[in-house]
């Protein structure tokens, strides 16, 4: 048996092929979506990050404003930025590129951004509105992982999900997500007893704890779906996630690859709350 891919690229350009027809609809009412991006600095992942979202922008017919600040840009610059950002009725999402410089405290920065804007997902009232059921902005990798798997067709009411990592990116939010969807879930972290024995007890198990291939197929029930939001570098050069993609592939019934899965469902997502966004203008 070999397991079913879930392939998040295809998924990936169907949501994005959506949302033009939304994007459309919404300036003939006079409402041009507009995503600021602001970036502090010259990490090159970030940089390659902001070019992808910008492609997307551009695709969908999203309006994008970038903002590529210099390395020594201080707290308070930034500050006033997002501030201004938060202010102005032509944005409707804000995304600060993360990692910042370290001389910026990045709470700080998260917590100035309007959550009306937050299309990241990732201010404490979006967190807030997830926990306890609220409609409110879910967090671009989280909310990917459960497109994926409704769009496959994949039952999680009733399931037993879980989920190796505690991250407040992923692994809270997507904890929380299952939950919302009457999956019945157990998270697994660095302190865990027994954890090979609770993830074969899974119909659904979702990595993200960035370990190279640390999730072999004894942790896989027979017909299990595996989401593998794991993305490492191994010595030779090439990505791989927490999963052992090939030898799970044996066992499980559905399974993400590395790259191809998760990864491209982020920007569709950030994308999704973007017009999102825009379309509260209407109310």
């Amino acid at each position: 048996m070999s397991a079913v891919k879930i392939d998040g690229r295809k998924v990936s350009a169907e949501i994005k092929d959506e949302l033009i027809s939304s994007v459309k609809d919404l300036k003939e009412k006079g409402i041009n979506p507009t995503l600021a991006v602001v970036l502090v600095g010259n990490d090159p992942a970030s940089q390659v990050y902001v070019k992808h979202k910008k492609k997307a922008c551009e695709y969908v017919g999203i309006r994008s404003l970038a903002y590529e600040l210099d390395e020594n840009t201080s707290e308070d610059e930034l500050l006033k930025l997002v501030n201004e950002l938060n202010t102005r009725d032509d944005v409707h999402g804000i995304l600060v590129q993360l990692p910042l410089p370290k001389h910026i405290d990045e709470e700080k920065i998260l917590l100035a951004i309007d959550p009306s804007k937050d299309v990241d997902g990732f201010h404490p009232y979006s967190v807030g509105n997830l926990s306890i059921g609220r409609d409110g902005f879910v967090s671009c990798t989280p909310a990917g992982i459960i497109e994926l798997i409704k769009r496959y067709n994949i039952e999680i009411e009733g399931k037993n999900c879980v989920v190796i990592g505690r991250s407040n990116i992923v692994g809270k939010p997507v904890s929380m997500l299952l939950l919302r969807e009457n999956g019945t879930v157990t998270i697994c972290h660095s302190r865990t007893k027994n954890i090979k024995e609770i993830c074969k007890q899974a119909d659904i198990l979702v990595v993200a704890i960035g370990r190279a291939n640390f999730v072999t197929k004894d942790f896989i029930k027979e017909g299990a779906t595996v989401i593998d939001v794991g993305m490492n570098r191994l010595d030779n050069g090439k990505l791989c996630g927490d999963v052992s993609y090939d030898e799970c592939a044996t066992i499980a019934g559905a399974i993400t690859p590395v790259p191809g899965g998760v990864g491209p469902m982020t920007i569709a997502m950030l994308m999704n709350n973007c017009v999102k966004s825009a379309g509260k203008c209407l109310t």
